[in-house]
């Protein structure tokens, strides 16, 4: 994510492209998370510098995203799929959801 410094503090970009993505870990189960760069995400992912959550279940792979303008929508959609049953994902990464 792009960062500015203002006085001292961290300030993100909230405009541009932002994508969340769901990626299928090795175990079958899924992550999803938000970023400005999908590939490069699902990258670190791979290489065990991504989520906590995804080191252990390496590799993983991408099966849905989907790009938003502003990182507010991004944020709380991925929010909102984290809060999706398992059917719902999987309708989600299907096409039916």
């Amino acid at each position: 994510m792009s960062i500015t410094k203002k006085r001292g503090k961290r300030k993100f970009k909230r405009e541009g492209r932002f994508w969340v993505y769901i990626v299928e870990c090795v175990d079958k189960t899924f992550y999803t998370g938000y970023t400005p760069d999908v590939e490069k995400r699902v990258e670190l992912h791979n290489k065990g510098k991504g989520a906590k959550y995804t080191r252990d279940r390496r590799p993983v792979k991408l099966v849905w995203s989907k790009e938003y303008k502003y990182f507010k929508v991004a944020f709380l959609e991925e929010k909102r799929i984290k809060g999706l049953t398992r059917k719902q994902k999987e309708k989600l990464v299907n096409g039916k959801g």
